[in-house]
């Protein structure tokens, strides 16, 4: 009995040994991840991962551009496609330029609560000096691929029947002037962003902007000619390929990725990641409850399920979502998306009703989809309000709906933004660019 007393009485002493080894390893390795997460922040990471989210979200939301292009392209008559491919082209670089020159810092320098920035250019701080939690100039990237998509909205609603250089400087202003200061108000700490205006991604911002400018623009221009008859019929025009069309619409919802996901702003930390991905679900289900949406409806109202609507279905879907993509549940957010679906469905035919031209169908998706997703984000965002959002859709739509419309207007007085009716019904790819995108199958004679 002794000697097992003694035995056990060693066994308990190496017990706790070996416990107190096994706490001191477990301190150790508790005190070593902290500096290690302390080395990490000191070292940078945070700031590279930031600045890698700005980048590979810009560019997503920069292929946006082709996206737009090849929807546009689809969508319009052969005979105007090449001049729709140069306009984004255009509006891209017109973007790039005038964001860089004016945009950027009025929109984002000074605001201070009030109503713009100032007017200076962007100059890119040198790398050594470079400080703050992202890089400068990943950020001027990011921000200005978003004023390129808002110009982007208005090319296709007044395609095929606007002379190419009025509608450059009508870009030139919008991007250099016109929504670097309405941006400035929700997204550059402007007096909207003091009231709790809440638009995470864009749907009024960049979205609603667009389509009030597009809006602007149909009713200065008019519709195409032959588009509504005397007797109140619609005459449809086909576009010119559905599967360039489709492939834009493709291109437009992986660039919604970096729209959305990217404006979580940062992917420094573990949340911060798990906000990016979550914000990428909730955009997929949006935009997919969207298409099931108008397929299901346009089946049930037409008989046949019309493909341009359900591609403008998923377009609708993300554009509904992105004034919140982070907060809502997969089941919201494929409810949000759903509503934009049915918004597309209702309001086509009500502004061939009125006789208001869209050809593509943007003032739907962007201006009233816009409208809705951001009055929806109360439903998931305790922090908004209804009221605060109905005031920042207000302020938005009066001043982009008027400065736009004084614009076109002027446009159309000085200079003229529509073509003759002879060169609308030639096509503007040969009398404004002589090049036309299908020779061999055009309106154009035949060329060996």
């Amino acid at each position: 009995m002794k000697k097992l007393a003694t035995l056990l009485g060693g066994v308990a002493v190496a017990g706790g040994g070996l416990a107190l080894m096994s706490h001191g390893a477990l301190a150790q390795e508790t005190t070593t991840a902290v500096e290690v997460t302390e080395t990490a922040t000191d070292s940078g990471v945070p700031f590279i991962f930031n600045t890698l989210l700005f980048l590979v979200a810009g560019f997503l939301v920069m292929f946006m551009a082709a996206g737009f292009a090849m929807l546009e392209a689809g969508l319009v008559r052969t005979k105007n496609v090449s001049m729709q491919c140069l306009k984004n082209v255009g509006i891209y670089a017109t973007a790039g330029i005038m964001f860089w020159l004016i945009g950027y810092n009025l929109m984002y320098d000074g605001v201070d609560g009030g109503y713009l920035g100032s007017f200076s250019w962007f100059v890119v701080p040198d790398p050594a000096s470079d400080t703050g939690d992202y890089a400068a100039a990943s950020d001027w990237f990011f921000q200005m691929v978003f004023c390129a998509t808002t110009a982007s909205i208005v090319s296709g609603t007044v395609a095929e029947r606007v002379k190419l250089w009025p509608f450059m400087i009508f870009v030139v202003v919008l991007t250099g002037v016109l929504y670097p200061i309405t941006g400035s108000w929700g997204w550059g700490g402007g007096w909207l962003s003091e009231m709790g205006f809440s638009d995470f991604a864009g749907s009024t911002i960049v979205h609603s902007v667009g389509g009030w400018a597009a809006l602007a623009g149909a009713l200065v221009i008019g519709p195409r000619l032959g588009k509504f008859s005397k007797d109140g019929s619609v005459h449809a025009f086909p576009g010119s390929s559905i599967p360039l069309a489709t492939l834009g619409m493709f291109i437009l919802w992986l660039g919604w990725f970096g729209f959305n996901g990217g404006s979580q702003l940062a992917l420094g930390s573990m949340e911060d990641a798990s906000s990016v991905a979550r914000i990428f679900v909730n955009t997929n289900t949006a935009a997919a409850a969207g298409v099931v949406v108008v397929m299901i409806l346009t089946q049930i109202l037409y008989q046949k399920v019309d493909v341009t609507m359900a591609l403008n279905g998923a377009l609708a879907g993300l554009v509904s979502i992105t004034a919140e993509p982070l907060a809502p549940s997969l089941l919201m957010a494929a409810i949000i998306g759903a509503i934009g679906g049915v918004i597309v469905v209702i309001v086509v035919p009500l502004l061939d009703k009125v006789k208001i031209d869209d050809v593509v169908g943007a003032i739907p998706v962007h201006l009233v989809c816009g409208i809705w997703g951001t009055l929806a984000v109360p439903l998931t965002n305790s922090d908004a309000s209804f009221g605060t959002q109905i005031i920042g859709i207000v302020a938005y739509g009066v001043f982009t709906f008027v400065a736009s419309l004084i614009l076109w207007l002027i446009l159309k007085a000085v200079i003229g933004v529509r073509p003759t009716a002879e060169h609308e019904e030639l096509g503007l790819d040969r009398v404004e660019i002589g090049v036309e995108a299908y020779p061999e199958f055009g309106t154009g004679s035949q060329r060996m």
